[in-house]
């Protein structure tokens, strides 16, 4: 239960912080946080990253769908020591029900989170991207934690 609480948590922040861009600036409007690295940029996408696959809303609803349905399956699977993979399934379930919303409702994802790294202007993103990201990581970091305990056992 506590792998759907970070997932309705993700999906709370990243509604509650598309709502504030979307009603509160114009598309292109842009407000420095930190200046040459950071700033809110509302941005709209009716793509997958970096603006792939522009308008193919039956393919994000099926992947969505999809994957929704695979992250649950693994949840209610889950051993309970493997709490650092269910935390990682949760924000992975936030993440992506957090853009299908933005699809299902707005028919496209608000993006306002950007960034740049170094001389990088790298894509902006919103709150379920970057869950998605820390998702993935934690599956990468648990997969490295679990091999290095087989190893030591060994």
């Amino acid at each position: 239960m506590f792998y759907y609480l970070i997932a309705l948590i993700v999906i709370i922040i990243d509604q509650f912080t598309k709502w504030l861009v979307a009603t509160r600036m114009q598309i292109g409007e842009s407000i420095s946080v930190i200046p040459n690295v950071l700033y809110i940029t509302s941005h709209r996408n009716r793509g997958a990253a970096w603006g792939i696959l522009q308008g193919q809303f039956w393919l994000f609803y099926l992947i969505t769908i999809i994957v929704v349905i695979g992250l649950v399956f693994y949840i209610r699977r889950l051993p309970r020591e493997e709490r650092l993979f269910g935390v990682a399934l949760g924000f992975m379930l936030g993440g992506a029900i957090g853009n299908f919303i933005d699809r299902l409702v707005r028919k496209e994802v608000v993006d306002f989170i950007h960034t740049y790294i170094f001389t990088y202007n790298f894509p902006i993103f919103n709150i379920a991207d970057s869950a998605l990201c820390i998702g993935v990581a934690l599956v990468f970091l648990q997969t490295f934690i679990g091999g290095a305990k087989k190893k030591e056992n060994q």
